[in-house]
């Protein structure tokens, strides 16, 4: 292990959500190696702090995109609010700051060696891995939902190059007026909790400008979402009629598909034939996180809720959606904050001393549900013995009532939702 000279460091409450002093200069006669795998939310924004925090310590960052198309504001594309530029961020900010940005596949983790081996066939030593990895579709949870099927029902659940959304975008524009689209949304836990609502309203939002006889259809597998009762305010004041929602109770979990027919077929044997088709399947930790070991039952990576250090491997730190998380949701939010823990406690333990101990953890979630019209939730949470617990009557979400009522509120929510986005993408992409 690389040892580094003693400092005192900490992490700003703006940026970080915790309550420790700003970092000073770190000194080393040697380079510490953290290698941070994934550039999204987490992995770009971990990169960043640990060149801004700690400038001895040796940062690389393993992608292999060129550029990063944002989850966020990708169903604003979807409702042509949007464009695919305007979602996409490059790297070349984080390069300029000093991260050795490769641009490689990741395919593999050796813990006891400490190397990462890329596709290119090269191997990356580390003393300290960040492993931001997001997600993995998994295949056929839902019976017949390959990934040949995603060609003709886009999950768009994960951002690539943003070809997925690209593609449930023009099956919009392709749809006949009087048609419908349905929706296929999981069981917990999974990305973005309150996305496939976001991206029913704005659907919605779209239909109802270019394509006022369609209909959405909406099967859960859930009998409750995030936002709920705030949802349902706006889709009754926005678009009444247009949007039928199913949940478990009433037959609405999808359980197999028929892509070149366009059916979801439910629980009880129910068939329904949709137009478009937009399934959001069943999630896991992406496959180099199964690959390591890592995973538990679940599909996700239990952590040391303190410094997110992975239970089943000393020394990798995994971060953003890819982890157990609990009660936290999969958010970016989430991923942005939380990789500074990481990154403190990976630096800490390099010098041999202990993790500086965070206090609590926050979320902040905005939702655009039409033009002008922006609903929100926080929650506040904290570690504990037993992982991530939520700290009671701490968060909240958009005050409700009436449209008429609300309208001046939701604007403004929609301004600061446009202002976190900007905040948050500066923040991870520098």
């Amino acid at each position: 292990m690389t040892r580094l000279t003693r400092r005192a460091f900490g992490l700003s409450a703006a940026s970080a959500g915790l309550a420790f002093a700003a970092p000073a200069t770190l000194s080393a006669q040697t380079q510490a190696r953290l290698v941070i795998i994934g550039g999204g939310f987490g992995g770009a924004s971990a990169a960043r702090y640990a060149r801004i925090a700690f400038p001895n310590v040796a940062v690389t960052l393993i992608e292999p995109k060129t550029s990063f198309v944002t989850c966020p504001y990708g169903n604003l594309l979807l409702a042509g609010e949007r464009t695919l530029p305007q979602i996409t961020h490059s790297y070349d900010g984080l390069k300029a700051r000093g991260v050795n940005v490769v641009h490689d596949w990741a395919d593999g983790i050796d813990a006891t060696a400490k190397t990462v081996r890329l596709r290119g066939r090269a191997t990356v030593a580390y003393d300290k891995l960040i492993l931001s990895p997001g997600i993995a579709i998994r295949w056929n949870a839902i019976e017949g939902y390959t990934e040949a099927a995603a060609e003709a029902l886009p999950h768009a659940w994960i951002p690539g190059a943003g070809e997925q959304t690209t593609l449930l975008r023009r099956q919009l524009e392709a749809l006949p007026d009087g048609g419908v689209v349905g929706f296929a949304i999981p069981p917990n836990p999974f990305r973005c909790p309150p996305g496939p609502y976001e991206r029913i309203s704005l659907v919605a939002s779209y239909l109802k400008r270019h394509k006022p006889r369609a209909k959405i259809l909406a099967l859960d597998a859930k009998d409750a979402f995030s936002k709920q009762g705030l949802f349902q305010d706006a889709w009754n004041e926005l678009y009444p009629g247009l949007i039928e929602w199913v949940p478990l109770n009433k037959d609405g979990k999808v359980t197999r598909v028929d892509a070149q027919a366009k059916i979801f077929e439910t629980e009880l044997g129910t068939r329904h034939r949709v137009d478009v088709g937009n399934v959001i399947p069943p999630q896991s930790a992406a496959k180099i996180a199964i690959d390591a070991g890592l995973t538990n039952e679940t599909g996700w990576v239990p952590v040391n809720p303190r410094t997110f250090e992975a239970t089943r491997a000393r020394d990798i730190h995994v971060i953003g959606d890819a982890n157990v998380g609990q009660v936290m949701p999969k958010s970016g939010y989430i991923a942005n904050s939380t990789s500074k823990v990481a990154v403190a406690a990976a630096v800490a333990a390099l010098e041999g001393r202990p993790a500086p101990e965070p206090t609590v953890y926050f979320n902040t979630c905005y939702s655009h549900v039409g033009p002008e019209y922006g609903i929100s939730v926080v929650g506040v949470f904290r570690p504990s013995e037993n992982g991530f617990v939520e700290t009671p009557n701490s968060g909240g979400v958009s005050p409700r009532g009436p449209l008429a009522e609300q309208r001046e509120q939701r604007r403004l929510e929609a301004l600061h939702a446009d202002a976190w986005y900007g905040a948050i993408t500066r923040d991870a992409f520098s």
